[in-house]
């Protein structure tokens, strides 16, 4: 159970996430009360779904939210906007799923992909700060050898939050680097290892096949590590962060998401799409620089600050 303190910053949070995403105008909620006022002729449901195309939901979950809100339409008095926020909370919910570190795991590996841009170095200091406010040894493994100023910019992180980093020289082997952290990391007795990886496409074979180097010598350490493997959307990237998804998952075996830069241009829909096309559980989102601006994915929430209705 949540105690006092940590309700009113998820409170607080959940108040940013209504307020920053899309900047203040509801991209679903804006003018949609008569759209379910009215029959639901062809001409309401074309407008539905140019409303959740144009949103970066994409077809297959833009099918699915028209047919569940037509259903929805028949049988509740609702008004629109709670049909749809009821709606496309019920499409998020199998994304929810919080991580949980495993205290027997230890440590407990995490690796963290991502293209570059899409904010992965400042999600691996979030996500430090986080643990370690909970009370877990954290450590830092700098893998990102080939992006310049990488290694140096995690290692300014790691002294700003407090929080040890294992790093080489720049053009490391990204795979002895995160070897030297498992080994600290055991020696010291720490809870958890948060293993930055190269920056990199994902049609980009040669660093793909990086990482699966970095797994294979993260499963000679311990057979059940990585034990998550989190990937770092930017999520106003639209159909392509999906695209980036579908390739992640398929060659690192990604068992969590944060979707970042949601305070700007984002219109938030690919959350639907992911969990239409690729349900892999949202750990977090991000809503801009700060710390305070990274928590918890609940689908509730994010339903109601996509589509502009009063919270459930």
């Amino acid at each position: 159970m949540a105690t006092d303190s940590n309700a009113s910053s998820n409170s607080g949070f959940f108040t940013k996430l209504r307020q920053r995403l899309n900047r203040g105008k509801s991209w679903l909620g804006a003018d949609i009360g008569g759209l379910l006022g009215r029959k639901l002729d062809t001409e309401a449901l074309e407008e539905l779904e140019e409303r959740l195309l144009l949103a970066d939901v994409g077809v297959e979950a833009t099918q699915w939210v028209v047919e569940a809100m037509q259903k929805r339409a028949r049988s509740s008095d609702g008004d629109a906007n709670t049909l749809l926020r009821d709606t496309v909370a019920e499409l998020l919910s199998p994304l929810y799923e919080p991580l949980a570190i495993d205290p027997a795991a230890r440590p407990f590996v995490i690796l963290v992909v991502g293209v570059n841009g899409a904010g992965k170095t400042t999600s691996i200091a979030k996500l430090a700060s986080r643990l370690r406010a909970a009370g877990l040894e954290v450590l830092l493994a700098a893998g990102d050898t080939f992006r310049a100023a990488a290694v140096e910019q995690l290692q300014e992180w790691g002294r700003r939050i407090d929080v040890p980093v294992i790093a080489q020289a720049p053009g490391a082997d990204p795979a002895a680097v995160v070897h030297d952290a498992l080994e600290a990391a055991r020696s010291r007795g720490v809870d958890v290892v948060i293993a930055d990886t190269a920056g990199r496409l994902h049609t980009a074979a040669g660093l793909m096949d990086e990482l699966a180097k970095i797994r294979r010598i993260v499963a000679r350490f311990d057979p059940a590590a990585p034990h998550e493997t989190l990937l770092v959307l930017d999520a106003s990237q639209g159909q392509n962060a999906l695209a980036q998804a579908r390739e992640f998952h398929a060659q690192a075996g990604v068992t969590g998401l944060v979707l970042t830069k949601l305070d700007g241009t984002a219109k938030g829909g690919i959350a639907l799409a992911i969990a239409r096309t690729l349900p892999v559980p949202v750990r977090f989102i991000s809503l801009g620089e700060g710390f305070e601006d990274f928590g918890e994915f609940e689908p509730g929430e994010f339903a109601t600050a996509l589509t502009g209705a009063q919270p459930a």
